[in-house]
This record gives C-alpha cells, sequence and structure tokens, in this order.
C-alpha cells in the first residue's frame, strides 16, 4: 500500500489538503499529472477567519482557489475536534465522486500515518506525490518549474528571524538558509510560505506587506490582497 502513496492520484478523481504553502501546492502540480482535481480542502480556525495550519487569512485562501480555477471547501475547527471536523469533509466529499485525498506531506512515517488512517475511515485513497523525497531536491523542483511562494511564518527559536520574513524563495536563498543550518523546506517548522504564481496558477496574486504579529516563539506577516481585476 505504502509504495502507492505516491502515485494513488493516477486515472482517479481526488481533491487536495491545501494549506496555501509550497509543499502541497507541488504536490497538486505533480496529482494533476495523474488524475483529476475536483476541489481543494482548507482546515479553518474557531473563528473562521484564518486558515488552521498557516493563518492564512481567508480572502487569500479564496484567491489562490481562484488563481488555481479550483473550488475550495472549508470549515472551522479547533485542534481537540480538527480530526473529526476532517474526517466530516472527507465524507462529504466521497458523495462528490472524489475517490483519492492528496497531500504535500514529505516525511510522514510508513506505519501509524494519520492521513493513511484518516483516509482509510473515508473510504479514499491516500496520496503523497512528494513523499519521501528530498528535501533540497523538492525546493530546487519547485523554484525551477517557476513557482512564486513568500515566507509568511518564522519561528524564532529554530534560527529563523524577522528578516526571513517576506522572503521569495530562490536558488540563492535556500543556499543561504542551509549555510545556517536550516532545512530548505521548513520541515521542521522552522518556517511556512505561501505560493502567490506558477504554472497552474491562471494568474499571479497581487498582495502587499501588512503589519508583523508576533505569538510566543513565531513571528506572522500578514500578507493583504490587493485589488485586481483578476481576483
Amino acid at each position: 500500500m505504502q509504495q502507492l502513496w505516491k502515485t494513488n492520484a493516477t486515472q482517479r478523481k481526488f481533491i487536495v489538503s491545501y494549506s496555501g504553502g509550497k509543499d502541497s501546492t507541488l504536490a497538486l502540480y505533480h496529482a494533476k499529472k495523474m488524475g483529476q482535481c475536483l476541489g481543494l480542502i482548507v482546515m479553518l480556525e474557531e473563528q473562521g477567519q484564518r486558515s488552521r495550519s498557516h493563518a492564512m487569512p481567508m480572502d487569500i485562501i479564496y484567491a489562490q482557489a481562484k488563481a488555481l480555477d479550483l473550488p475550495v471547501l472549508c470549515t472551522r475547527s479547533s485542534w481537540q475536534n480538527y480530526e473529526t471536523k476532517f474526517l466530516e469533509l472527507l465524507h462529504q466529499v466521497k458523495q462528490q465522486e472524489v475517490e483519492v485525498l492528496v497531500t504535500g506531506d514529505l516525511d510522514m512515517p510508513e506505519h501509524g500515518c494519520w492521513h493513511d488512517k484518516i483516509t482509510q475511515q473515508a473510504s479514499l485513497k491516500l496520496c503523497m506525490p512528494l513523499w519521501e523525497r528530498p528535501h533540497i531536491e523538492v525546493i530546487k523542483e519547485f523554484i525551477q518549474l517557476g513557482f512564486k511562494t513568500k515566507i509568511v511564518t518564522v519561528n524564532l527559536s529554530l534560527g529563523m528571524t524577522v528578516k526571513d520574513l517576506g522572503q521569495v524563495l530562490t536558488f540563492d536563498y535556500i543556499q543561504e538558509l542551509q549555510n545556517r543550518g536550516i532545512d530548505p523546506c521548513g520541515e521542521g517548522g522552522e518556517f511556512h510560505t505561501t505560493v502567490l504564481d506558477g504554472p497552474i496558477f491562471k494568474h499571479p496574486i497581487p498582495v502587499r506587506s501588512g503589519e508583523i504579529l508576533y505569538h510566543g516563539d513565531y513571528a506572522f506577516l500578514t500578507l493583504e490582497l490587493e485589488q485586481d481585476s483578476n481576483t
């Protein structure tokens, strides 16, 4: 079964667990070459104003979905009822002929994988196109393909600084991160990104940088959607 995690979307209808960041976007890119995408799943925090995983505001999420030309299905959750709410969404999309859940995970364990458990409960297959790929290979491919993404969250206790907020991922920048001893994919929770353009986007998403917010060890760059005829 695990051997199929990379290719399970082949000739099947799928939905993507979408954070708006680089990994889920690259996973979508690869899955679209295999099968048919029916939409995006985004989990929201309790107030329904921001995404649960990356704290992305709803207008940015909807702008990404529009640029990707895909519907987006959202639900609110706390961390305590996250699994229940996620499973409810999977049962809902199952009724819409979805066969596979696609995620952008790289390092999920072969045994005890949460997404594997939850998809089995919903009678869906799991596809993780980036699973077990070397991190540097993934981020280099992402940049080479022409995706544009900005760092919007940094963990200040893991080597990142406020100056990293707003940085666009480039070959030079990921080399700088490596020189600082930081995973260029941020898989240790060092940073999160928001993707603003790329080969599967119909148009770039125009944003301007807003204020910087702090919470514990984390600093967040707020992105504000600029008015544009495409959005």
